[in-house]
């Protein structure tokens, strides 16, 4: 039979192809539309500048259409041949038949029962038709039986553990812990990382999604993205690197905080360090590595300062996190873990200090990020600000007041009071204060004598007093700081003002010794029986 060639196709500037019309009208509403019942015997042409799949895929539906409806469709071909049905207006509407648009929505239906190889093939073209694919459903389906399948061989090898991913992760299907065991566990959970690390950064995002969404185990997630992002910066530009971190970081921010290890999360820090990426995703970086602070070390915060800044470290950057970890914390912030990060903060704080180009409002914001429940002695705090104070001399006595401010005197051991009160670096109203807290601890320690005395009155209190004060006698013993003050500065009265007070506490002292004495003799000479009325204390301090 005779083909005539009646219809010149330009297929976006890459070929032409020369056609029979009937034929190709036959199958395509597109083009019936467009010529109508046009029998002319003059050639017509049609530019098409959008084709999907390009001059390539033209040629797989000239075949169909030509072969009478016959094509071999394939995980190669299908997503190409699904978009140029579609394009092309393949439908049973326009040959009467089953067309190439049915056919290949009955191939998709049918994806569920591919291997996966043939899953592979058909998720990278669809890479090259994302959009078409994903309007069409293929790429939806082909990502949710990659899923289903990963979840089934998951089922089938040892199940991951809920620790982080840098412990020793899988839990063992049989009894023996060996280490090979181990090795051959991580394997069967991580053997398919390779083959989806050549997906496009936006098929990742899509196949993270659908696994969270299907509640595949969050850990595996991590370590896939983790993987991932090593893989792609091979080879990778800066753009496409920038492009990488940003899903990686926004995937791993879906997931819960313990799927992921606080040294993981420092070493993509480092990375983006040297990328420009989206603000957004280093927000959600940096406040993921502020809800794991207190599993941070002292030399995961000691990141250098940005370029074109005078001081060592990036201490706004650790304020951040500081930020993150009380505010995303929330019911999570037992003490104990307020407590460690208080430890560390001491740590950095001590590391920071001697830099002398570090402004006093950082140090003043370091100083007072935490709050004062966070820490139980502020011995370490208080050696981190002297040093900062001996460093930066030229500070103001106001600037160095509100730095001495943020200290609890209270929670000052004896050792650092007593340094403090020599410490000429201090303004003096810091040693006044210290000492009036050193007063009011005196102060409430006598009150609690007072009341223990009024305990030992008791009958029922007697006895177990009595062995305590035996075994305890003469060992109880106060001490304060008896030198004298070195302040610097020419107020007299101010000195003669705190040196009196200094005494005022050697003396309570004395009293409480006193006090303590006359008790313990006054337990020795009364017992149970004793008859009449017993003999009170003097009251020895008000």
């Amino acid at each position: 039979m005779a083909v005539c060639c009646d219809l010149e196709a330009d297929i976006n500037g890459e070929e032409t192809f020369l056609l029979d019309k009937k034929i190709i009208c036959s199958f395509s509403g597109r083009l019936s539309k467009l010529f109508g019942k046009s029998t002319g015997a003059n050639r017509n042409k049609v530019i098409f500048n959008d084709f999907p799949g390009g001059a390539e895929n033209f040629e797989l539906i000239s075949r169909f259409c030509y072969n009478k409806g016959e094509i071999d469709i394939n995980p190669s071909n299908i997503s190409l041949l699904y978009s140029a049905a579609e394009f092309m207006e393949m439908s049973k509407s326009v040959s009467g038949n089953c067309n190439l648009l049915e056919k290949t929505k009955k191939c998709i239906e049918e994806l569920g029962y591919w291997t996966w190889p043939d899953l592979l093939v058909a998720l990278k073209h669809c890479q090259e038709l994302q959009q078409v694919a994903t309007s069409s459903g293929i790429l939806e389906k082909c990502l949710d039986s990659i899923v289903g399948r990963l979840a089934i061989a998951g089922e089938a090898s040892p199940c991951a553990s809920t620790s982080s991913p840098d412990s020793s992760g899988l839990r063992l299907s049989c009894d023996t812990r060996s280490t090979e065991s181990l090795k051959n566990s991580f394997s069967r959970a991580n053997w398919w990382f390779e083959d989806l690390s050549v997906l496009s950064p936006n098929l990742v995002e899509m196949l993270v999604k659908s696994m969270v969404s299907h509640k595949y185990n969050q850990v595996i997630i991590s370590r896939f993205l983790l993987y991932y992002q090593k893989s792609k910066f091979f080879t990778a530009s800066s753009d496409e690197k920038r492009q990488v971190l940003e899903i990686v970081i926004d995937g791993l921010y879906t997931l819960d905080p313990s799927c992921i290890s606080c040294k993981s999360l420092f070493g993509i820090l480092r990375v983006v360090l040297n990328l420009n990426i989206s603000k957004s995703s280093r927000n959600k970086l940096e406040c993921m590595i502020g809800s794991q602070m207190d599993q941070a070390t002292l030399d995961n915060l000691l990141i250098p300062s940005p370029y074109g800044t005078s001081y060592l470290y990036d201490v706004n950057l650790v304020l951040r996190f500081l930020k993150a970890f009380l505010r995303e914390g929330g019911w999570r912030l037992s003490p104990t873990r307020m407590k460690k990060v208080a430890s560390l903060m001491d740590l950095y704080i001590a590391e920071v200090a001697p830099d002398p180009f570090l402004r006093f409002s950082k140090f003043l914001a370091l100083v007072v990020a935490l709050p004062d429940s966070a820490r139980d002695c502020w011995d370490e705090l208080y050696h981190a600000i002297d040093v900062y104070l001996e460093v930066h001399a030229g500070l103001s006595e106001e600037e160095k007041l509100k730095i001495c401010c943020a200290l609890n005197y209270e929670k000052l051991s004896l050792d650092a009071y007593v340094h403090l009160s020599q410490n000429a670096k201090f303004p003096s109203k810091s040693s006044v204060q210290a000492l009036v807290s050193q007063q009011l601890k005196l102060k409430n320690l006598l009150q609690g004598t007072k009341n223990s005395k009024s305990d030992m009155d008791s009958p029922c209190k007697l006895n177990e007093t009595r062995g305590k004060a035996k075994k305890g006698e003469g060992s109880e013993q106060i001490v304060l700081y008896s030198g004298r003050l070195d302040i610097s500065g020419d107020n007299e009265n101010l000195r003669a003002h705190l040196q009196g007070m200094q005494w005022r506490v050697i003396e309570l002292e004395k009293l409480c010794k006193k006090m303590q004495a006359q008790m313990a003799k006054h337990m020795k000479s009364k017992t149970p029986t004793t008859h009449g009325t017993a003999r009170s204390l003097p009251r020895l301090c008000s």
